[in-house]
Formats: structure tokens, C-alpha cells, sequence
């Protein structure tokens, strides 16, 4: 099985396994992933609600609630140390100032009885050392850095006081403010129109290209990883089913949930369809799990053989990998068009969507 990432990366995860004890069983969200981020990178989680993305990041950041879910194998290497390994007070120290997330819904990741500028002067103050002349004074220089207009203003302002789109700008300022090496942005334009998802996406590449951080992107949205990620995982019931390049994964997906997730996205550089074509079905129950491939109930294409024997991740060609008995024998996406991107790169044309959702 040629599953291994790279070595050498920034951030090297190896098979994974995130699990939660509930009434109804054991959940196994994360259930044996391997993939890496490296220095000044865009990586993509991609799949549907459930499929274990976010619940990979919280065990990085070893945040999962216990003790109802626990890490139960693997290792998380960053910069070399595995972070399962170290001591509560040691991760604490990698939080934020090593490491940032960038949450989901602001308003539930943010304290409504603190201001906006306390909450990204205590970071600086309790990793960076700084005075709390020098913590305001960082504050106002990240608020204007995420386009935060009148920035010594809206430091005693409170959360409930910024738009939808403002605090998510607010939540990439907290995690920039102590200068991290990787920022984990989960679902970060989750209830945001197309227009704001736009420049929250494009503020994101700027500013990780500005500061040298690499960035994985934990999204649902085709639209979001066509434009801003260099490398995709795409994830189905807690495993990896394929991973590739952007330009890979759309111009030949290898996988028929990948296929699944293309063809029910709208494109602009396809004729019009009357419908998408969703997938069909339900996602399966994590606590039991078919034999064979987790995705065979769903699939047009699954053989016998995929309901008897799950497939393992391996090539595809190069560095693409798929877990699909059938992959390839699926049918070919036509090649998409290439349009030169902004630094000079020529891209499919589908990224030019600019993060269009579903």
C-alpha cells in the first residue's frame, strides 16, 4: 500500500485513529489517515459533514472532549515531535503561538464578555512575552492586516458588534497574532455569501504567502480547494479515499465519491444543467461500518468484491492514490481548460469559481 506521506514535512500525520464512546456504540471519526502539510503549503480536508475533518484537526490541536473520545493511535509529528506524546503544558505552548485554528462559527469560538482586543492581546501577552503596551499594539497592526477598518476603535468593541464576515477576519487575526507556522482553518467561510467567501479565502492566501504559514483548509465546498489548495485529501466515514493534487483530483478523480463531489457542484465552464446530480443515500452509521468499502451502499460503480474487501490507498499514477477496486476503470472527467492564474501558473478554469458553494 504506497499510503505514506512525505517526510521532512512540516506537519506528518500518521495513521490516525480519533474514536468516541457513545451510548450507541464506539464512533470511529478517524479511522487510520495518514497526510502531511509542508512548510508554506495549502492543503484541503474535503468530504461531508461527518466525514471526520474536523474532529482531525481538534486532535491535533489536542482538543478532543474527553472522555467521551479519546486519540486512540497513531502519531501527529510537527516540526519532528509527535504531539500525542507531549505533556498538556508543552501543547499549550504550540497552540496558538506554533499552531492557530481558525473555528467554525465565530460567534461560538469567540467570549462575548471580552472585548476584541483582549482576545488577541492575551495571546501575545502569554506566548510572545509582550507588555501590554506591545499586545494593543500588535492587536491593532493584525486587525489592520485582515482589513479591519478603524482598528483602535473596534478594540473595545465585543464581538456581537462585527458582521458575519468582520468576525471571521476577527478569527484570522487572533490566529496570526503570534506569528504561527500552520493555521488550521475549519470550514472557514461556513454562513458567509459567495461574495464575502471570496475575499475571506483570498485574504487567507495573501496573508499565508505574507507570513510564510501553511494552511490546511478543512471544507465541503469544491469551489474553496479548486482555487486555494495546492494538494487535496478527500475524505469518506473517517479514511482517506483519495489524495492528489488540485489539478489531479479535478481534471481525473479517481475515486466515485470524489466523482460524486464534482458532479453535484455548479460549474461555469460546463453547459447548464436543469439539475446537479447529487450522491444518493446517507452517509453510513459510524459504529458499524459494512465490511467492504464504506462507500459501496452508495456507489454506481462497486463490484462484489468492493462489499467483501475494503480497498487499501495506493497509485494511481505519481503521486495520486485512490482507494477504489474500480479506479481505473471509472469513466474520464474531460481535461479542464487551463486559464493562467495570477502568479503566472496555469490552473483549471474551475478555479476561477472563486469558492462558489453548493
Amino acid at each position: 500500500m504506497n499510503d505514506r506521506v512525505s517526510s521532512g514535512a512540516l506537519l506528518d500525520v500518521r495513521d490516525l485513529r480519533t474514536e468516541f464512546t457513545t451510548g450507541g456504540g464506539v464512533v470511529r471519526a478517524v479511522d487510520g489517515v495518514s497526510w502531511d502539510v509542508r512548510a508554506g503549503e495549502t492543503v484541503a480536508l474535503v468530504g461531508e459533514s461527518g466525514c471526520g475533518k474536523s474532529v482531525s484537526a481538534l486532535s491535533i490541536m489536542g482538543l478532543v472532549a474527553r472522555p467521551a473520545g479519546r486519540v486512540a493511535g497513531g502519531q501527529i509529528l510537527f516540526k519532528g515531535r509527535d504531539l500525542l506524546e507531549l505533556p498538556e503544558d508543552d501543547m499549550r505552548r504550540i497552540r496558538g503561538r506554533e499552531i492557530a485554528m481558525v473555528f467554525q462559527e465565530p460567534m461560538t469560538s469567540l467570549n462575548p464578555v471580552l472585548t476584541v482586543g483582549r482576545q488577541i492581546t492575551e495571546a501575545c501577552e502569554i506566548h510572545l512575552g509582550h507588555t501590554e503596551a506591545q499586545a494593543r499594539a500588535r492587536a491593532i497592526e493584525v486587525l489592520r492586516l485582515v482589513g479591519i477598518p478603524d482598528a483602535e476603535r473596534r478594540l473595545r468593541q465585543y464581538p456581537h458588534q462585527f458582521s458575519g464576515g468582520m468576525r471571521q477576519r476577527l478569527m484570522i487575526a487572533i490566529a496570526l497574532s503570534c506569528s504561527p507556522d500552520l493555521i488550521l482553518a475549519d470550514e472557514p467561510t461556513t454562513a458567509l455569501d459567495v461574495t464575502i467567501q471570496a475575499q475571506i479565502l483570498d485574504l487567507m492566501k495573501e496573508l499565508s504567502r505574507s507570513f510564510g504559514a501553511a494552511t490546511l483548509i478543512i471544507t465541503h465546498n469544491l469551489g474553496v480547494v479548486a482555487r486555494y489548495a495546492d494538494r487535496v485529501n478527500v475524505m469518506y466515514a473517517g479514511r482517506i479515499v483519495e489524495r492528489g493534487t488540485a489539478r489531479e483530483i479535478y481534471a481525473n478523480p479517481r475515486h466515485p465519491y470524489t466523482l460524486g463531489l464534482l458532479r453535484s457542484v455548479p460549474r461555469l465552464d460546463e453547459p447548464k444543467r436543469e439539475r446537479l446530480d447529487p450522491i444518493q443515500g446517507q452517509p453510513p452509521d459510524l459504529t458499524r461500518l459494512p465490511r467492504g468499502c464504506a462507500f459501496a451502499p452508495r456507489c454506481a460503480f462497486a463490484i462484489e468484491r468492493c462489499r467483501a474487501e475494503a480497498p487499501p490507498l495506493q497509485s494511481v499514477g505519481g503521486s495520486h492514490l485512490s482507494a477504489c477496486w474500480v479506479a481505473q476503470d471509472l469513466p474520464q472527467r474531460s481535461a479542464l481548460s487551463p486559464q493562467p492564474s495570477g502568479d503566472g501558473e496555469e490552473i483549471p478554469s474551475s478555479r476561477a469559481q472563486r469558492g462558489i458553494s453548493r
